[in-house]
Order: structure tokens, then sequence, then C-alpha cells
């Protein structure tokens, strides 16, 4: 969708006095000030948010699926239920931000301090984080590694939530 900043925002405040969902499927909003915006529901599937200021944003509900969000503002963020699957989320800024029930599958997780001091996520999200950190540890043969895989492998909840993960034993 080829719209400026500013019609995005038009959009997102229609859609807020109607209550209805604004579409940005595929906007550009590189470095857009959404700093308290209300996108619950709304549909940015394959958007760019990179270096967006989405500090307190109500992202409930929405789809992000695709979405480039490298380098945004997401501090504070709801993003309870979201769908990020596939997202880039390199150098985002996640701390205090909700993510009960948001889908992280195949997403960029950001290894950086901007993803501690997370507000809330669940046993899913949880559960996939020690699982990619477990298959780390698997291939380290290390003698510390080989510990990381001992005490993390009765923890191992993901293949609960996925039916295509297997359980490591």
């Amino acid at each position: 969708m080829s719209i400026t900043k500013e019609q995005a925002l038009k959009i997102i405040m229609l859609a807020n006095e109607n209550e209805t969902r604004a579409d940005l499927q595929g906007a550009n909003l590189q470095r857009a000030n959404l700093q308290e915006a209300n996108l619950r529901w709304a549909n940015l599937r394959g958007a760019d948010l990179q270096e967006a200021n989405l500090r307190w944003a109500n992202l409930r509900g929405a789809d992000l699926q695709d979405a480039n969000l490298r380098g945004a503002d997401l501090q504070d963020a709801n993003l309870q239920d979201a769908n990020l699957r596939g997202a880039d989320l390199q150098d985002a800024n996640l701390q205090e931000a909700n993510l009960q029930g948001a889908n992280l599958d195949f997403a960029c997780w950001p290894l950086h301090c901007g993803s501690f001091n997370l507000g809330k996520t669940d046993d899913r999200l949880v559960s996939q984080l020690l699982q990619h950190l477990l298959h780390a540890a698997i291939a380290d043969k290390s003698e510390y590694g080989q510990k990381v895989v001992t005490a993390l492998k009765p923890l191992q909840k993901f293949h609960e939530f996925r039916s295509d993960i297997e359980k490591v034993e």
C-alpha cells in the first residue's frame, strides 16, 4: 500500500472514531510516531514499521505478520494476542511490553537488552525461547553446553503447543 504517514494516521483516527479495524497492510510507516496509538485489531500485515515509535501503543489482536519492526520502540506496548508470525523484531525495544497470547512463530527475536524486562509473557513464548536455547546447547559439545542441556530438558513444553516440534530425549 502506498500511502503517506499522514494518510496512515488519518486511517487510524477514522478507524478509532468508527470503532472499525484500521487496514494498513503493507504500509510504509518507517520512523512514524505512533506513540499511544490505538491499533487494536489493526491489519498491519507486511507493514514497514522500522524504527517506529510505538510506545504505549495498543496493538492487542493486531495482525503484524511479516511486519518489519526492526529498531521499533515497543516499550510498554500491548501486543496481547497479536499475530507477529514472521515479524522482524531485530533491535526492537520490548521492555515492559505485554506479549501474552502473541504468536511469535518464525519471528526474529531481539537478542539484546531491549528484550529484557518484558511486561507480560506466557508459557508458549517462554517454552519457545527455551526450545531454541536447548537446541543451541545441544550443538555446544562442551561441558557447559551439556550442563545446559541437562538443565533444560525437563522444562520442555513447546511440543505441547506445536505438533511439528518433537521433544528432545
